[in-house]
């Protein structure tokens, strides 16, 4: 059940009409009602994964937060009993307990998401090498279907038992209320990847009907419904055209290609986004969010402290960081000092913790090579330009361009183009397909083919790119726009009819100018298949 689709929008109407017709006590029990019908929907053979992540890190939780319990109740009644070497015994055996269960937890949930959604991706592999060594034996595929959201609700699941292990927070002890943090409707999709501290704050309160929260809601969702079925899905048509055909469109099409691509995905990820924390917000349930305009970064660091924003922090919180102060970690920082000296020492730690990170990051978006080279291009070229900042710093020393409107627009520019040409990895899915394109580009780039009517040979008329144009351009004009705060809370102290009127242009919008009818597929949103 896709959310444009109109099954999806009959079901969300009952849900927003029972939620507050029923007694206020029963909303959070309706939300796990509907997000488990919801999910039934993609299979109820995936049932199966979904409840046993939620059993298993629910007992798991508990266990670690009795042992916790059973810690402070033992020392406390042992104080002044005990000697210092005993308590430090008795810390480092529970600590090593709890350690214990939450290695079990992870190793089950992670393993579930591994098996299902990697177990191919390694046979190919095997396959591959035993090709090469001349070997005729192949292995097999085996035929696993991945189930729905499974990479959000296993990321959320183990950030919430990580920060229980941590002592960050007791607990969940409702299983229910823990079933519906875990399968709530609106994120199973695409995220954001929520922590259960911040989430469980609105998500299990009694809430009454806000106009306010309403209205903002409600325009939230539709302002997602114009990304995507006015904007994503019309030049998804060209996107396709162009990837498909690598024979016939090159150099300058690549280009035109990439930069399709980059906003195609930044309306339907952002899109899909609008579309949870608008329903979220229609509810009384708050979601942080998970874009803060990327595409003004001045760098790629800083464009992924803006893109994606709950996945960039969940493995920073949870796999940097604990990589760095690994004990294995802090004695190779110590022997690279000594080996290599101070400068390159102190490096080396940095280097090989965000390797991991983004191969993790890449291999988490998609089990094939062209993710995974997708993320170490992106970390490759973050530790190029931390490299080069003492160069940067003596530039800005000697040329006062920093604060300049044209430097800084050129800043951005170049770090929509990188950003662009990197995810070619993620267009043509073949690593050796995509470097012979990106090359295209330098050495087969005809400005011609921009200009001769090539470009309506991509499925899309000139119709299409006059309404793609005023969508990128309102696009674009909203952005700016919030950089002074939230567009809808400015839109809120309007008059009512202005406000109304904005409603009504953004339905007349999605129903006019939406790219679904003949010649069109409503597609599902890209990060459905993470």
């Amino acid at each position: 059940m896709f959310f444009t689709s109109y099954s999806f929008i009959i079901f969300l109407s009952i849900i927003f009409l029972l939620y507050y017709l029923i007694p206020k006590r029963l909303q959070w029990p309706l939300l796990l009602i509907a997000s488990y019908i919801f999910y039934g929907f993609a299979g109820i053979k995936y049932f199966t994964y979904i409840v046993l992540t939620t059993i298993s890190t629910y007992i798991v939780g508990l266990k670690i937060g009795n042992l916790y319990k059973e810690e402070s109740k033992y020392l406390k009644e042992n104080k002044g009993i005990l000697s210092r070497v005993e308590l430090k015994e008795y810390r480092t055996t529970s600590k090593s307990i709890r350690w214990k269960w939450l290695l079990f937890c992870m190793l089950l949930n992670f393993g579930i998401l591994g098996v299902t959604k990697y177990t191919n991706f390694t046979i190919s592999n095997i396959n591959f090498i035993l090709a090469k060594l001349g070997s005729g034996r192949q292995l097999g595929f085996l035929d696993i279907a991945l189930p729905m959201g499974i990479s959000f609700y296993t990321f959320k699941s183990m950030g919430y038992i990580i920060d229980v292990y941590r002592g960050k927070y007791e607990p969940e002890r409702n299983i229910f209320k823990f079933a519906l943090f875990v399968s709530f409707f609106p994120q199973i999709i695409q995220g954001p990847i929520s922590r259960f501290d911040d989430l469980s704050e609105t998500l299990f309160k009694e809430h009454n009907f806000d106009i306010k929260n309403f209205n903002d809601g409600m325009i939230r969702i539709l302002w997602g419904f114009f990304k995507k079925l006015v904007i994503a899905d019309r030049i998804l048509v060209g996107v396709n055209t162009i990837i498909r055909n690598p024979d016939t469109y090159q150099g300058a099409f690549v280009f035109i290609g990439m930069l399709f691509y980059a906003y195609q995905l930044y309306a339907d990820f952002t899109g899909g986004i609008d579309i949870t924390i608008g329903i979220s917000q229609v509810l009384g349930i708050k979601i942080k969010e998970n874009f803060d305009r990327p595409y003004f970064s001045k760098n790629i660091a800083e464009y992924w402290r803006r893109w994606h924003i709950t996945m960039g922090t969940w493995f920073k919180d949870y796999l940097f960081y604990p990589i760095s102060v690994y004990k294995p970690m802090l004695n190779f920082s110590k022997y690279a000092r000594r080996t290599f000296g101070d400068s390159i020492g102190k490096r080396l730690p940095v280097y090989i913790s965000s390797i991991i990170v983004w191969f993790t990051t890449g291999i988490w978006h998609g089990a094939s090579w062209n993710f995974i080279m997708w993320g170490l291009t992106n970390c490759f070229v973050i530790l190029v330009s931390q490299e080069l900042t003492p160069f940067y710093n003596w530039f800005h020393s000697k040329f006062n361009v920093k604060d300049k409107f044209l430097f800084r627009s050129f800043q951005v520019v170049r770090t929509i183009l990188l950003m662009s040409a990197i995810r070619l990895f993620d267009c043509y899915r073949d690593v050796p397909m995509t470097f012979r394109m990106f090359g295209s580009m330098f050495t087969n780039f005809n400005v011609s083919d921009l200009f001769n009517g090539s470009l309506l040979n991509l499925g899309l008329s000139f119709a299409d790119y006059i309404v793609l144009l005023i969508g990128l351009v309102i696009l674009t004009t909203v952005s700016l726009i919030q950089r002074k705060g939230s567009v809808r809370d400015r839109l809120y102290k309007k008059p009512a009819i202005l406000r109304y009127s904005v409603y009504y242009v953004l339905i007349v919008s999605i129903i006019v100018f939406g790219a679904y009818g003949v010649g069109y597929d409503s597609s599902q949103f890209i990060y459905n298949q993470f």
